[in-house]
């Protein structure tokens, strides 16, 4: 993912307030702890099926996985995209770089 379109596409999936609380729940959980759809819904106060097209974009990204237990599935988040994802924000969004377009950071156009 080194184009600036699939960063911002990776941003706008980050973007989401409800997505971005769904990650948050996600990470407080370990594999076999992970939560199914009317759990999520019913810790963030939103319907199932708000939750379900969240996840699928989610999912989509590569950000969340989901495992089948029964007549659930139960999702969990993709800590190795995760690393990615930290890492493309670096790359995007690099901290402390001494120039930009040739001038010091510090310098006016």
């Amino acid at each position: 993912m080194n184009s600036i379109e699939e960063q911002a596409n990776l941003f706008g999936v980050l973007a989401d307030p409800t997505r971005l609380k769904l990650l948050r729940l996600l990470s407080q959980q370990r594999e076999p702890n992970a939560l199914c759809v009317n759990a999520l819904a019913y810790q963030l106060g939103i319907t199932q099926s708000a939750v379900s097209q969240h996840l699928r974009v989610l999912k989509s990204a590569g950000l969340v996985k989901g495992e089948r237990r029964g007549y659930r599935i139960h999702y969990f988040l993709n800590e190795e995209a995760l690393v990615q994802v930290q890492q493309q924000i670096s790359v995007a969004l690099p901290v402390g770089e001494k120039k930009i377009d040739g001038k010091g950071a510090g310098e006016a156009g």
